[in-house]
């Protein structure tokens, strides 16, 4: 192979990686994780200890995911970046939320109580980070200004009180 070709394959293949390479953790969506309390861990993050109260009943399943917290992206379809499921247990139950790199984030939490992976509002449960009133005129989409919080480089912990119909 002389230098010329040899120098073309380089570029093509510089070229190649490039868009093979994965997008940066700031444009990252979509992405089902478990629950691993070491995430959470002394020394740990960043991350967010996520305790979610008043859930109904021991039946159904428990979706936490987060958001970034913006405008573009809080409660936008197919934007959030992480998201958890668990049998849901009556009473409270406790996720570590690992996050990208410390900012902006919200989290959204339903209670698919019939567990059929659809939003039944008559039976189905929500809450969001900070707790926002949820009524008939935001349509249970608060601002993003109301459900953001700040995560450093460590772990964060947050309460959220699951709300019923």
């Amino acid at each position: 192979m002389n230098r010329t070709t040899f120098a073309t394959a380089g570029i093509a293949a510089l070229a190649f990686a490039t868009l093979a390479a994965p997008a940066p953790a700031e444009a990252q969506y979509r992405e089902k994780i478990t629950n691993d309390a070491a995430k959470c861990a002394a020394g740990a993050g960043p991350a967010v200890r996520v305790t979610i109260t008043d859930i109904k009943a021991s039946k159904g399943t428990m979706r936490v995911q987060s958001y970034r917290g913006t405008k573009e992206d809080w409660l936008e379809k197919g934007k959030w970046i992480y998201r958890m499921e668990a049998p849901a247990k009556a009473g409270s139950m406790s996720f570590c939320m690992p996050l990208p790199r410390p900012g902006t984030y919200a989290i959204a939490v339903r209670h698919d109580i019939n567990g059929n992976g659809s939003t039944d509002i008559f039976a189905d449960g929500g809450a969001m980070s900070n707790n926002p009133s949820i009524n008939i005129f935001n349509l249970g989409k608060p601002s993003y200004k109301k459900t953001a919080f700040e995560v450093g480089s460590g772990v964060e912990s947050i309460s959220i009180r699951m709300r019923y119909r």
